[in-house]
């Protein structure tokens, strides 16, 4: 998840986390923020949540006799965005204009979001009542769909070593990189190398999920594919991977670290094919033992 969250940072991009609860989503959110100097917020979404709870109001001020816009949590450059299914569709639409456009209109005035905007919403894998599924169109604008499950007992003991070793002696963050540096970053990330054999094998892992396939018995089972949108999504992922790694182009192996994430929240199965017990990641997966690279 750690190198899932700083992809977000290095593209640009938003991330929806999703898994049981207890595995430090919300923490590992607050310890990214702690490591920057922009500004950090968190929404608890609720049902009962407005839209101007996030974006902002007018407020009317007696001693000047005007109505002044106050900014909501959505203005600053990190926000977490918990249980993001909670929230009504009013606010989920809002949330969609900010995560989209980089702005918010309210009060009849558009604002610009902070250049460093991020969303990183999550939600909770197991409880769905009371809850509003997000529409295809928002679930698209993430960059990743990160799923977590529950650690294995080696990982488990290692948490259980942390927790103990942080109570006896308490880590203290400081802001570690400010705004300039992310979106300096942000330029480097953008002149990593994709090679013509890379990009097409990109471009036909997308391919495949369309009619016309070269693998059928997996289109078949979609009954909406990936966009282009999820290509340039992927290509993205892949730089910053390649970044993080310290190598100045990509190779296969983030194509398929990464295709898992940053396609399998863009399909939608049939109907058929969900009643057979597939699913939009084992769809990928099935997708990723099909399609090679050159």
């Amino acid at each position: 998840m750690v190198e899932r969250l700083a992809i977000g940072l290095l593209t640009g991009g938003h991330l929806l986390i999703e898994g049981p609860p207890g595995l430090a989503k919300t923490r590992a959110v607050k310890r990214l923020a702690s490591g920057l100097e922009g500004s950090f917020a968190r929404i608890q979404c609720t049902p009962d949540l407005m839209p101007a709870d996030v974006t902002g109001t007018q407020v009317f001020r007696p001693d000047t006799g005007v109505f002044e816009f106050v900014k909501g949590p959505i203005f600053h450059a990190l926000v977490l965005v918990d249980e993001i299914n909670r929230a009504p569709p009013k606010v989920q639409s809002a949330l969609l204009e900010a995560m989209a456009e980089g702005q918010v209109t309210a009060g009849g005035v558009t604002q610009a979001l902070p250049p460093c905007f991020m969303v990183v919403a999550t939600q909770n894998s197991i409880e769905h009542e009371g809850t509003f599924p997000l529409p295809e169109a928002q679930l698209d604008r993430f960059l990743m769909h990160v799923m977590l499950t529950l650690p294995d007992a080696v990982t488990e003991m290692s948490i259980l070593n942390l927790v103990e070793s942080e109570a006896a002696q308490p880590a203290v963050i400081s802001s570690l990189t400010n705004s300039d540096a992310i979106l300096a970053a942000r330029k480097e990330v953008e002149t990593v190398h994709l090679s013509a054999a890379l990009k097409d094998f990109i471009v036909r892992l997308v391919m495949a999920t369309r009619d016309g396939s070269p693998v059928p018995e997996v289109s078949e089972a979609i009954e909406h594919a990936v966009s282009p949108r999820g290509t340039l999504s992927l290509a993205a992922s892949v730089r910053a991977r390649a970044y993080l790694h310290g190598r100045d182009y990509g190779v296969p192996e983030d194509v398929q670290v990464l295709a898992p994430d940053v396609l399998a929240h863009r399909i939608i199965p049939t109907w058929r094919a969900t009643a057979n017990g597939d699913t939009a990641r084992s769809l990928v997966a099935r997708l990723l033992n099909d399609v090679k690279p050159l």
